[in-house]
């Protein structure tokens, strides 16, 4: 990989593309250190305290990783590329439930530059609403210095410009940098907590053992845990199952046409990391609204608007990761359970709406193609959706499982990182398809040197 980016730097185009990513990593990194107008930092720290701890055990989970700290700081960048990102899943999910969406997305190219006009509106729109959310539900308990009209609509305005250039960044990176640009904008963010999570585990579990064997026993226990982490997810990310298609022969003209072989590539994580974040979201959800609310979630809240406080206050502790596997209140981690559940159903759910058997089926059929052993229709549609059902599940146990032992080492020897498999598998990911790109321009223009020569 280093040596694909060390040959990359020695041909004048891609180095330009590189250093014009690396700019704009640069930029996006300094403004997720701008604190917005008008921000009570000491009532941000407080805050984050009270929905996460100060462990950091379970902290922000995905919002923390894919914010790159600017949400903690509630700076200019504090939604980050969070709002597109829900943006364009709620737009991948209505292309399918809408045919007029349908309609554009097979229109070509054009029709694809519809759905990303359309996915740029729906993602400002979602940063006025999660901005003004925070900034009304939020400033009115200390989070802005004075509660006004003009405050308000100052954090809102730099929010969601700070939100909108992000979105700018990513499409001009992937125009003129390398790799996909809002991939590449996560990327940064969730590696710019690994140094000082690095220096946290060093400092938990290497430096203030007595013996330095213990502590040279943990630094080489934890490299194998991540190196472990990383393996598995390069497997769920590269692994397929390939079904073997074959094409019938036929005459066209005096020449006979078809009889080739192809296949079908079915992903065994077919779903990527999207029912992690549904999951991970829809549990985070009612904790950041009951604290929107002025509830806390304490289990001495008995009394109040909520009434059934101490019960809500529970329920909340079973849906927050930094109670899980704690080894005091074992109880919590059966939270966790409501979590796999959920993982495993969204990669049924994701997958089901985005691989159609009974389309790919319909066009087999229409391309004289067919499954060797496998009549063509619908026991070809009713094969596929067997086979599907079997790598789906392989996939959502392999996703389930990477997802979930960071908060196991969390709960259990009190692991204070903000990183989880989520953020690893996103970034393993990019940086594979990043590396693959670089190496297949590299490839064309080699291909036209030689022409050339």
């Amino acid at each position: 990989m280093f040596k694909t980016f060390i040959n990359a730097f020695k041909v004048k185009d891609i180095r330009n593309k590189l250093l014009f990513t690396l700019l704009m990593l640069v930029i996006v990194r300094l403004g997720c250190q701008i604190a917005s107008p008008g921000i009570n930092q000491e009532f941000v720290k407080q805050m984050m305290e009270s929905l996460f701890g100060t462990d950091g055990n379970g902290g922000l989970g995905i919002l923390g990783a894919f914010t790159g700290g600017s949400f903690e700081r509630m700076s200019i960048f504090a939604l980050n590329i969070t709002p597109y990102i829900t943006s364009s899943i709620i737009m991948q999910l209505m292309t399918i439930a809408i045919p007029k969406l349908e309609e554009m997305q097979n229109e070509g190219e054009d029709g694809r530059k519809k759905i990303a006009s359309i996915t740029r509106y729906v993602t400002v729109a979602l940063a006025l609403i999660e901005s003004g959310a925070m900034a009304i539900g939020f400033g009115s308990q200390g989070l802005l210095t004075e509660y006004n009209a003009l405050n308000v609509i100052t954090v809102i305005a730099a929010m969601t410009a700070g939100s909108a250039f992000l979105m700018w960044a990513g499409e001009r990176i992937t125009e003129k940098g390398v790799g996909n640009g809002i991939s590449i904008v996560l990327i940064i963010n969730i590696i710019s907590s690994f140094p000082q999570d690095a220096k946290t585990l060093f400092e938990q579990f290497v430096k203030k053992e007595g013996s330095v064997a213990v502590g040279v026993l943990n630094a080489v226990i934890i490299i194998a845990v991540v190196l472990v982490l990383i393996v598995m997810v390069i497997f769920l990310s590269d692994g397929t199952r390939k079904i073997p298609l074959q094409y019938a022969k036929k005459i066209q003209g005096n020449k006979m046409m078809g009889g080739n072989t192809s296949s079908i590539p079915i992903k065994i994580n077919t779903a990527g990391v999207i029912p992690v974040i549904f999951a991970s979201s829809i549990l985070q959800f009612p904790i950041i609204i009951s604290n929107m609310a002025g509830f806390n979630g304490s289990a001495k809240a008995e009394t109040g608007f909520w009434g059934w406080g101490y019960i809500w206050g529970e329920a909340l502790k079973f849906m927050n990761a930094r109670y899980w596997f704690n080894k005091n209140d074992m109880i919590y981690t059966i939270g966790i359970i409501v979590y796999v559940v959920l993982v495993i159903f969204f990669a049924y759910f994701y997958t089901s709406i985005t691989f159609n058997p009974v389309e790919i089926a319909t066009n087999l059929k229409k391309a004289g193609g067919f499954v060797p052993g496998i009549r063509p229709g619908k026991p070809t549609s009713d094969y596929l959706n067997t086979v599907l059902n079997y790598v789906i599940f392989i996939g959502a146990v392999g996703l389930t499982i990477i997802a979930v032992y960071p908060y196991i080492f969390s709960g259990l020897f009190g692991a204070s990182v903000s990183f989880g498999g989520t953020s690893i598998i996103i970034v393993v990911g990019v940086i594979i398809e990043t590396v693959k790109q670089v190496e297949s321009q590299m490839l064309v223009r080699n291909y036209k040197g030689f022409l050339n020569d």
